[in-house]
């Protein structure tokens, strides 16, 4: 809460007649065993911490320094209700002592009253939603103006409503860093269960066939996929595909079985406008919209031996026929029944 209290704290000393500033949060009982007024705390749950301190000095022209209070002062840890500090975060009321000079009354006991020529004390309580989250001290060598204590109330709210706002944002920050580190567990436990991707399973097949995609997903190779029907031929492409360095570029997949036989070329490599009674306009082809990526060719045995030519040219990144159009995508092609493959 320092961030909260140090633009706070000089601001006050536009006072002419202010001398000191503490200031104090409520937090947690965190030095009770080592604390010097522990046989006079009730509750060692909370107490008020002593956070920073500003000190004017005696020349009046001299500006605030920061003052660090130190671990064994005695007002380091202020037990709640004991003290005069300690009756205002209990109570959650201002409270103004004048003519200390004269009186010091339960004052009496802090040592540089006399030595900073202190006249007066306002204790002012900073509340948020009727919580008392701390206490501003404030040491003047004049006594309290009436104005002062309506003006002190109205900035000890605003510090509360920032200390409010603080805290708050440190909680997100906590839990934020929490859901980060959850979010990464997660993810190593994501990645270990999906070692084989869209896989599912741990034989010793799917493994070897698992170590076959790893062997051929990096590289730009032509890869035939052999499986009867429903044995997962297209999950191994996809599965080549995510594990390549082509990832990221679109994965066009073809059923060859589907396409009437005169307009494989077209579907293949596109066609310019012109190019036969229907085609009013140009278009692309499916290796020219895989480019860059993968061309997932299923039931390659049914494509016409007079396409093949162009096919393998495409595979190969060799020329093809005049009407056809070049693709660079590294292709894969499937078969069901074994024996067309190509």
């Amino acid at each position: 809460m320092h961030r909260v209290f140090e633009p706070s704290g000089p601001q006050v000393f536009h006072r002419q007649h202010v001398v000191r500033i503490h200031a104090f949060l409520t937090g947690k009982g965190d030095r009770c065993a080592t604390c010097a007024r522990r046989p006079e705390c009730p509750d060692q749950t909370r107490c008020l911490h002593g956070t920073v301190g500003y000190r004017r000095g005696i020349s009046p022209t001299e500006g605030p320094q920061d003052e660090h209070l130190d671990h064994s002062d005695r007002y380091a840890r202020v037990p709640l209700g004991v003290g005069v500090l300690g009756q205002i975060a209990a109570t959650g009321q201002q409270l103004v002592v004048n003519n200390l000079d004269k009186d010091p009354g339960e004052l009496a006991g802090v040592e540089w009253l006399k030595q900073d020529r202190i006249c007066s004390f306002q204790g002012v309580p900073v509340v948020f939603k009727g919580a008392v989250l701390g206490v501003f001290a404030v040491f003047s060598r004049d006594n309290v103006p009436e104005q002062s204590r309506v003006w002190a109330g109205i900035f000890a709210n605003h510090v509360g409503g920032a200390i409010a706002l603080a805290r708050a944002f440190d909680e997100i920050q906590k839990l934020k860093a929490e859901l980060e580190r959850q979010n990464a567990y997660l993810k190593e436990e994501v990645i270990e269960a999906k070692a084989f991707g869209d896989l599912v399973g741990e034989s010793d097949t799917l493994r070897q066939v698992v170590i076959q995609i790893d062997l051929v997903a990096p590289t730009d190779a032509s890869v035939l996929i052999l499986g009867e029907t429903g044995t997962g031929k297209e999950l191994v492409a996809h599965e080549i595909h995510r594990r390549s360095r082509r990832k990221d570029k679109p994965l066009v997949r073809v059923n060859c079985a589907s396409i009437p036989k005169d307009l494989y070329e077209s579907e293949f490599f596109g066609h310019a406008r012109g190019a036969f009674t229907d085609a009013i306009r140009e278009r692309a082809g499916r290796f020219e919209t895989a480019e860059g990526g993968t061309i997932f060719l299923d039931e390659i045995g049914e494509v016409p031996r007079s396409c093949k030519a162009n096919c393998c040219a495409s595979f190969r990144k060799k020329p093809m026929s005049a009407s056809a159009k070049t693709a660079r995508a590294a292709p894969m092609f499937a078969s069901l029944p074994p024996l067309t493959a190509t």
